[in-house]
């Protein structure tokens, strides 16, 4: 059975307060003020932007791909040489929060960043969520390079894999495949 995907009615409160916490979230974002090209000084002072960074305009990144729904650069951070963002210029916190039309823009960048650096091993990492290790508000994917198999540098993580019962995998798979 599939569910009605139209929007959710909110009353005019309601949306005023998003609306409100929006403009909020868009003023304090530091991917959304490197897009936009604004740096202010309670950035600096937080140690969020570097200023020996090369600033094509007032954009203190290194910008590698922009696109009309996409801005990719270099991560300050790195886990390893070349790791890059992929940012959509729509502010979202979560990946459901973006519409369909950045997603699709983003894949094909990652591609191009990976084929660039001649990548042989890499991951694609996007996070939703503090508890999933998100640290920015805002939609992100990684591209990281992965050179060796130690854990000195690329993506280094566990995965802690859990057994169900056959009961229990079809009451997920039933509750998940009813919502889609």
């Amino acid at each position: 059975m599939r569910r009605n995907s139209r929007p959710l009615k909110r009353d005019h409160h309601e949306q005023n307060h998003l609306n409100s916490k929006l403009k909020l979230s868009l003023a304090s974002c530091i991917f959304c003020k490197i897009i936009k090209g604004k740096v202010i000084s309670s950035d600096l002072e937080q140690g969020y932007i570097d200023l020996a960074l090369p600033q094509p305009g007032e954009i203190p990144s290194y910008k590698l791909i922009e696109t009309d729904l996409s801005f990719s650069f270099l991560d300050v951070g790195p886990l390893s040489k070349g790791h890059a963002l992929i940012v959509p210029k729509f502010h979202g916190e979560k990946l459901h929060d973006l519409p369909d039309e950045h997603l699709v823009d983003i894949l094909p960048i990652a591609k191009k960043i990976a084929i660039a650096q001649g990548l042989a091993d890499y991951n694609v990492l996007q996070n939703n969520g503090a508890i999933a290790h998100q640290v920015v508000p805002h939609v992100h994917f990684h591209v990281i390079p992965k050179p060796s198999a130690s854990n000195d540098e690329g993506l280094v993580i566990g995965w802690p894999t859990q057994t169900f019962e056959k009961e229990e995998m079809q009451k997920i798979y039933e509750e998940i495949k009813q919502k889609l």
